[in-house]
């Protein structure tokens, strides 16, 4: 049995759960989240926890056990927690700025590039070099910041550009200088 859908999901005071068949709704202190899930998956709200249950030991529900547990569990600390992902421009003249709700950055192209967050996530600026993201869905929290470091990926020579805070980014030795040449 999966190790992690087994577990059950804690539900805190606060956060109100709603199951619908398959369609399921959580609703706490920072907003509100939706999701349909899988039709063969089997959600339970049992004291003050979401219990996950799959049907049968097949392959496919086996994977979907877990998956399914962690989107239950995701979409609980969401509406409790939020979630964030910060990002770093590392470069000569990097650099971000907010304009409204625009994220705009300037990382060495001819022109700013300009970003609009979706509804439900908030960026933040706190240094021209940082970026934060937050949310209370994981998912489009992830696929902003992915979406922001795609503008300007680490490259590996000098490790310019926009990276996840901590990322640590491989760097190449680049050329020999002329050196045994003949």
């Amino acid at each position: 049995m999966s190790r992690i859908g087994r577990q059950p999901v804690p539900v805190p005071a606060g956060v109100d759960v709603k199951i619908d068949g398959k369609h399921l709704r959580v609703k706490g202190p920072k907003g509100q989240l939706e999701r349909d899930l899988h039709r063969d998956m089997i959600v339970k709200y049992e004291d003050g926890k979401l219990l996950v249950e799959r049907p049968s030991d097949n392959k496919q529900h086996r994977s979907l056990h877990g998956l399914t547990r962690t989107l239950v569990n995701n979409m609980v600390v969401g509406v409790t927690d939020g979630f964030q992902k910060n990002l770093e421009l590392v470069g000569v003249g990097y650099r971000a700025s907010k304009q409204g709700k625009k994220l705009v950055l300037a990382v060495g192209y001819s022109h700013p590039v300009e970003i609009e967050p979706e509804a439900g996530l908030e960026i933040e600026v706190p240094a021209p070099t940082k970026i934060n993201i937050k949310g209370i869905d994981k998912e489009k929290v992830g696929a902003l910041a992915a979406f922001i470091r795609a503008v300007r990926k680490p490259e590996p020579y000098k490790g310019k550009g926009v990276r996840y805070e901590g990322e640590r980014v491989r760097r190449k030795v680049g050329k020999a200088g002329g050196k045994g040449k003949k």
